[in-house]
């Protein structure tokens, strides 16, 4: 798999120009920008796209990642909670949950998750 993540930001970026505010687009690129490890500017694009569309599974995982990866734990959890409530039983979800929940030394609840 080629990946161009650079190519992709560019191209992100001239959508965005085009049609700013899209939630869509700003989820992509900060995917795309957690995949180039500018974390915070990921967070940006993600809690933007979550405004404009609020509770987006998507745009919650991908978030709880990035404040992960930022090493602020409970705000991932928060995140990947909220995604665990409106579709529950996701896989990355609940691994996701029980790596966090045993950084923060929740041991049981890791066990629970």
């Amino acid at each position: 798999m080629l990946k161009e993540y650079q190519g992709a930001l560019e191209d992100l970026d001239k959508a965005d120009v085009l049609e700013p505010n899209n939630a869509f687009t700003l989820r992509t690129r900060g995917i795309v920008k957690n995949m180039l490890d500018d974390y915070q500017g990921a967070l940006e694009d993600l809690d933007k796209a979550d405004v404009i569309e609020p509770n987006n599974v998507f745009t919650l995982r991908s978030r709880g990642t990035v404040k992960y990866m930022l090493d602020d734990y409970q705000g991932a959890l928060d995140d990947l909670d909220k995604a665990n409530v409106l579709e529950p039983n996701n896989v990355f979800t609940l691994m996701s949950c029980g790596t966090i929940k045993y950084m923060l030394d929740d041991y049981q609840g890791a066990l629970e998750t």
